[in-house]
């Protein structure tokens, strides 16, 4: 006798989400195109030597840290402000905005090195510094609270995000509306840049630019430093990405 044909639906279907939920799953955890592999083990690793990285950091040949008063000035920061500092490394970034926001702001020093989190966590303790807030993230979220900062800081770290696409959700949830995020990461132009960067930085700024946009943000400008000739610096704005709109708006 012959069955019913809508007697195997129920076990099709669920082949086919099982298929589903598997490639979904493989899709969700690739890493993006041209992201060099094992670009976060040292960060990642429990000996890193957080001293080496101080010096490296933080010296003057290192363009960010030489213009860091320029870039601070050009975020225009103001008392009372909540700051995200994403990958905020040995925090020199996060010290300086500590100054900036005042009494009644706070600075969340977002990592994801177990080794940096000790260091950041030393700082904060430093001179009673309660305002700069040490938050341990993951290679998919800032595990921040949601509309809980004005802006996000991005220095020299995107380039190592693992999952853009879920990092990018977690910092638009967390970014107040009418909130920014501003962007500075190495300008990587075949036959221009050097060979070591362009083997270390998997896209250049047109790329990072629409990932960044796709994610609910839309440029709102390019700052132009004198102090930057290596790195450029983008100011996104939040946005509805159901509506397309500014979701600072009335």
């Amino acid at each position: 006798m012959n069955r019913d044909p809508s007697f195997r639906w129920p076990a099709l279907l669920l082949t086919l989400f099982a298929g589903c939920a598997i490639a979904c799953a493989s899709e969700s955890s690739s890493l993006p195109e041209g992201l060099p592999e094992g670009i976060n083990d040292q960060f990642l690793s429990e000996t890193l030597d957080v001293g080496k990285f101080v010096e490296r950091f933080e010296g003057e040949s290192r363009e960010v840290y030489a213009g860091r008063h320029a870039i601070v000035s050009a975020l225009g920061l103001s008392e009372g402000s909540a700051i995200a500092d994403i990958g905020a490394g040995t925090g020199f970034f996060s010290l300086l905005f500590v100054d900036q926001v005042g009494e009644q702001g706070s600075v969340h020093a977002v990592e994801v090195s177990p080794r940096f989190l000790e260091h950041l966590r030393a700082l904060s303790t430093r001179d009673d510094l309660s305002r700069l807030r040490v938050v341990e993230g993951t290679m998919t979220s800032v595990e921040l609270p949601n509309a809980s900062v004005d802006l996000a800081f991005l220095c020299d770290v995107y380039h190592h995000f693992e999952s853009p696409p879920a990092t990018l959700a977690s910092l638009h949830a967390a970014i107040r509306p009418g909130g920014s995020l501003v962007l500075i990461d190495f300008e990587r132009i075949p036959g221009k840049s050097p060979k070591r960067l362009l083997e270390h930085v998997r896209a250049g700024k047109q790329v990072f630019r629409e990932e960044i946009e796709e994610a609910g943000f839309e440029l709102e400008e390019e700052i132009q430093l004198e102090a930057l000739t290596n790195n450029y610096m983008l100011r996104f704005r939040r946005i509805d990405p159901k509506l397309g709109v500014s979701d600072d708006r009335p």
